[in-house]
């Protein structure tokens, strides 16, 4: 009896339960699927394959096929050389590592889990904050400057005005003092001064070489030819050669064009004031030289001086340089250029 019982209550709730059947498969229906639409998969930890979410492959590897089972990791490999992934991903392939420039350094290497860092070479910058295609040349302080920061990879160099260091000293010396100091001074003056005047009322009577008087030497270029060469050799005898005449050595390079171009940067040291003239007179155009008014006065010079070279060809000389500064009252410079030239063994004088 009590199976029949239970078998009559059974079919009692399926008869009393199919009108409610229309209310209840709905609910039901949406418990037994999923959809990717419902699926969540947890963000730099997990990826979503199909409707199920797989472990990432950990930094250093790639995905090469998912997983079946959720919450599994699928097949990962290790990236190949010059290749990295620095986070865990689902990425099937590796990114491939940067290469550092010709004026760049290597400061990490690429390996399969963080990609290369690079920076500049010494005595070259690069601001993090601006594009970076190229490095640029540090520059360095005037004379009149001192650095208060080097040069570094991410920064220029940064100078200031050498201000005169006064000795807080002198405001206590006695005015006195000063007065004094000056009047012995005012009075050395005016004695040199006065021995001076009376040596050349002295040396207008002096004889000098062939009879003739110091007095004597411009009154007697008003006699003629003749007149005007004795006045100009005994001239000579008195008066120094300045230092512009004397004969400016010729230099043989020790390798040709390569010589030449070490020396360009001891053209660095012309005046800015100067540079323009100098250029023009090696037969530069002014527009070429206006073309690289943007650039660092030191890369200036050397982009024009490789103008320059380029345009005179196997004739190019450092001799010829050497003749424009002197031409230009440069003399000074030109003898710096000179020695440094000789002193790094890149010429060596003609004898």
């Amino acid at each position: 009896m009590r199976g029949t019982r239970n078998h009559e209550i059974f079919f009692l709730l399926i008869f009393f339960s199919e009108p409610l059947g229309v209310l209840l498969l709905p609910g039901l229906a949406g418990g037994r699927s999923r959809t990717q639409r419902d699926v969540h998969c947890r963000e730099n930890q997990e990826y979503l394959h199909g409707n199920i979410c797989c472990l990432n492959c950990p930094a250093g590897t790639r995905l090469e096929s998912p997983c079946t089972t959720a919450g599994r990791r699928g097949k990962c490999v290790e990236c190949d050389d010059g290749t990295y992934t620095s986070h865990s991903n689902s990425l099937k392939w590796c990114i491939g590592c940067t290469k550092c420039r010709e004026d760049q350094q290597i400061v990490k290497p690429c390996i399969h889990t963080q990609d290369a860092e690079c920076q500049c070479k010494p005595g070259r910058f690069c601001v993090p904050a601006e594009a970076c295609e190229v490095c640029k040349k540090c520059s360095r302080c005037g004379k009149d400057e001192v650095a208060v920061r080097n040069c570094t990879p991410t920064a220029n160099t940064e100078c200031k005005k050498i201000q005169p260091n006064l000795d807080s000293s002198s405001a206590n010396i006695p005015w006195i003092v000063i007065v004094v100091v000056l009047a012995a001074v005012a009075a050395v003056f005016v004695g040199v001064l006065f021995y001076w005047k009376r040596c050349r009322s002295s040396d207008s009577q002096r004889e000098l070489p062939g009879g003739l008087k110091a007095g004597q030497l411009y009154n007697d270029a008003e006699e003629g030819r003749n007149g005007e060469s004795q006045m100009l050799s005994y001239t000579s005898l008195i008066l120094p050669r300045p230092l512009e005449e004397k004969q400016f050595p010729t230099l043989i390079p020790v390798n040709g064009e390569e010589s030449l171009r070490k020396c360009f940067e001891y053209f660095e040291e012309i005046d800015i004031d100067c540079h323009r003239r100098f250029f023009r007179h090696l037969g530069i155009n002014d527009n070429v030289i206006k073309s690289k008014d943007g650039l660092p006065y030191d890369d200036k010079i050397h982009d024009l001086l490789n103008v320059w070279v380029e345009k005179e060809g196997i004739g190019a000389s450092l001799n010829d340089l050497l003749r424009a500064l002197l031409d230009l009252n440069q003399r000074l410079t030109a003898e710096r250029v000179k020695d440094k030239a000789i002193l790094n063994d890149h010429y060596f004088c003609e004898e």
